[in-house]
């Protein structure tokens, strides 16, 4: 049905859902995706924080975080707050109040504050498993100084890598292109339900719909990790390694699909691949069976699950095949 103005008016008489008699002008029509995202955006809210940051008595940024728990822990990028000497949270009740650090992870952009003033109200985190390309995503930070800010669109992809500021690859990064822009980062990217799928860290620069959040299971392990632990734990190999091109002929002859491996180019005294007997200038092929094709893999294994546990490098020195057992350390 339509008024005299061409506006639809919804009453339900079609079997959907009706939201009665809407007079042109008076309140907006809502349809089942806008219907969803503002009452995710209701219930997420109150729990996001704009995050005013300085050093030496100097603003040096501002962004994004969110409270995660009842007792005031709030999640954040890394790159917003490390290094801070003094990190003021605003909430959208009004309320401002000194956030404290708790811990700080450069390699996966994430970082936990805590507020000791009671929050207004706070996120669950969803399970990033079950999230499927092209469902809702929905972006709440404080873009370019503007706060309560919100942006829609769909999760445009799952399983990427983006690097971190400290040089490691973050695995499990979610693509969307619900806008992002300075301010954003460390605010919540939701679900239809209102519910943490994502911490939106970057886009890229130049790019149209190209931004990223790291998933949920990833900060849910890092948030963890700090609380347990102070940081977040992984496993040290105690070497530099660069990843190096094989040559067909060589990774036939050594029966690799990977046409790249890892050139050991430093070996720290004392350390775990030192006293396993590994030395500069060996080629890293595999580690426990899987290729090593460069030094991202290698990263990857170094999880806190690896400490103490005996890793078996195959390498090649020369032209001799060898194999050394590392027991990798925790990291400082």
């Amino acid at each position: 049905m339509y008024d005299d103005d061409g506006v639809v008016l919804l009453d339900g008489s079609d079997g959907g859902v009706g939201f009665g008699s809407i007079a042109a002008g008076e309140r907006p029509l809502l349809d089942a995706y806008s219907g969803a995202v503002t009452a995710a955006v209701a219930r997420a809210t109150p729990a996001v924080a704009h995050l005013q940051v300085e050093q030496k008595g100097r603003p040096v940024g501002a962004g994004s975080g969110f409270v995660v728990t009842s007792d005031g822990f709030v999640l954040t990028n890394s790159h917003v707050v490390h290094g801070a000497d003094l990190v003021r949270a605003s909430f959208p009740d009004g309320t401002t109040t000194r956030a404290y650090p708790v811990g700080d992870d450069p390699d996966t952009d994430l970082a936990l504050l805590q507020v000791h003033n009671r929050p207004a109200g706070q996120l669950e985190l969803a399970s990033s498993d079950g999230l499927m390309v092209g469902q809702i995503a929905i972006a709440v930070g404080n873009p370019l100084g503007f706060g309560s800010t919100v942006t829609a669109g769909v999760v445009s992809a799952l399983g990427r890598a983006l690097r971190s500021q400290s040089g490691r690859l973050i695995d499990d990064v979610l693509q969307t292109d619900a806008a992002l822009n300075p301010g954003n980062s460390g605010g919540p990217l939701l679900d239809s339900q209102g519910r943490v799928i994502g911490v939106n860290t970057a886009t890229i620069m130049g790019a149209q719909g190209l931004c990223f959040a790291v998933a949920s299971n990833t900060a849910r392990f890092v948030m963890g990790e700090i609380l347990r632990h102070g940081r977040v734990r992984r496993a040290f190999f105690g070497l530099a390694g660069q990843t190096v091109p094989l040559g067909l002929g060589l990774a036939r002859r050594l029966d690799r699909q990977a046409l790249t491996a890892v050139r050991v180019m430093e070996v720290s005294a004392g350390g775990p691949a030192a006293m396993a007997g590994v030395q500069v200038g060996d080629l890293l092929l595999t580690a426990d069976e899987a290729e090593l094709a460069g030094v991202d893999a290698l990263h990857r294994l170094l999880t806190a699950e690896r400490i103490g546990k005996s890793v078996a490098l195959r390498l090649l020195r020369g032209r001799e095949v060898m194999t050394k057992a590392v027991v990798p350390a925790a990291r400082a």
